[in-house]
């Protein structure tokens, strides 16, 4: 993936925890946004979830799930 002015620290984040294999979705409905695991995460886009998307504020954690695959994808 080429580096993009626009992108979005977001996206950044969203964009390493899955090329590290990270398998969470997002859940998006009527605007409330979660994330659903049903399989573990390799360990290295566990720790790196761990590191860096677990200690942000709810808010920042929504933004980094909306760029993850949606279960309603699957």
């Amino acid at each position: 993936m080429h580096p993009d002015k626009t992108e979005t620290p977001s996206h950044k984040t969203a964009v390493e925890y899955l090329r590290l294999g990270g398998r969470r979705l997002a859940k998006v409905d009527d605007n409330i946004v979660s994330v659903r695991a049903w399989e573990d995460d390799p360990t290295e886009a566990e720790a790196f979830w761990q590191t860096h998307v677990e200690p942000l504020d709810h808010g920042k954690r929504q933004e980094i799930a909306l760029h993850l695959p949606s279960i309603s994808d699957r």
